[in-house]
């Protein structure tokens, strides 16, 4: 084909919001020279977005009010032009899998390198960043779960995973409470077993979390999964560690939950 507005055409056609510029590049006959020419054209029309070298958005009519394409439509291939696996986690894993109350306003993503997060329009991607022994461990297939979109599917973190990540990065999830809900609402649906298997590429404080938050919602069976991993705890730790008390004194009034070894210095609320 001979130009660049040619190739757009033939991506949405595909059902693609998305290229990068080696596959486009294959395909049009222009210098590298022009090519990034006409690129700046279709951008300054707001035609294209660019929310990493060389990878590019397409802004279709519908897409013009948000500023992008949703991000499940192209983290997938975004990813796999970095080189770099991924999970979608926290509130959007948390909504995919049935948690009404979860409010995925923030599009995050879980992977084993350090990531800036993405900002197009009104469209957010957040990178958490989790070490690469542990996100090997964690990030197997049978333990993710595809998010299919009209575009293709993307990965996502399943019932377990996604518990644990939100517990883990809870500071990033609406907070305790925020963490809380996403047990309540998705807590009887994970498998003890897997979140057994899953809890040890954890931080033990943060089995502990979700431990005492299964125990106190009624899914005894999914909390005793993760007893074992409390019993090996020498110290207790607090249920939200961010979290100070103004004064020293009130520490000692805290409530104790001695089965998780977790002081409980935060009230913990979820809307029913």
């Amino acid at each position: 084909m001979s130009s660049i507005q040619d190739f757009v055409d033939s991506q949405l056609a595909r059902g693609r919001a998305y290229f990068a510029k080696p596959a486009a590049l294959a395909e049009v006959r222009q210098t590298p020279q022009a090519f990034q020419a006409a690129i700046a054209r279709l951008a300054k029309k707001g035609r294209l977005v660019s929310p990493r070298r060389g990878f590019y958005l397409i802004i279709r009519p519908e897409d013009r009010l948000l500023g992008a394409p949703d991000p499940s439509r192209w983290i997938d291939p975004l990813m796999k032009h970095l080189g770099q696996d991924y999970r979608i986690s926290l509130l959007r894993a948390g909504a995919f899998h049935g948690s009404s109350h979860q409010a995925a306003m923030v599009f995050q993503v879980i992977t084993s390198r350090q990531l800036p997060k993405l900002e197009i329009g009104r469209q957010r991607v957040d990178f958490l960043y989790q070490t690469p022994a542990a996100f090997t461990e964690t990030n197997r297939s049978e333990w993710l779960s595809q998010l299919k979109t009209d575009a293709g599917y993307a990965k996502i973190a399943g019932v377990e995973l996604t518990l644990l990540d939100i517990c883990r990065y809870f500071h990033r999830a609406a907070g305790i409470n925020g963490a809380a809900q996403a047990v309540h609402d998705l807590g009887k649906k994970a498998d003890s077993r897997i979140l057994a298997k899953v809890a040890s590429a954890y931080e033990n404080s943060v089995v502990r979390r979700l431990g005492y938050l299964l125990e106190r919602f009624g899914y005894i069976r999914q909390a005793d999964a993760l007893r074992p991993f409390a019993e090996k705890a020498k110290s207790f730790k607090a249920l939200d560690p961010a979290s100070k008390p103004i004064v020293a004194e009130l520490r000692s009034r805290e409530e104790k939950s001695p089965g998780w070894k977790l002081a409980i210095n935060v009230p913990v609320e979820i809307d029913l």
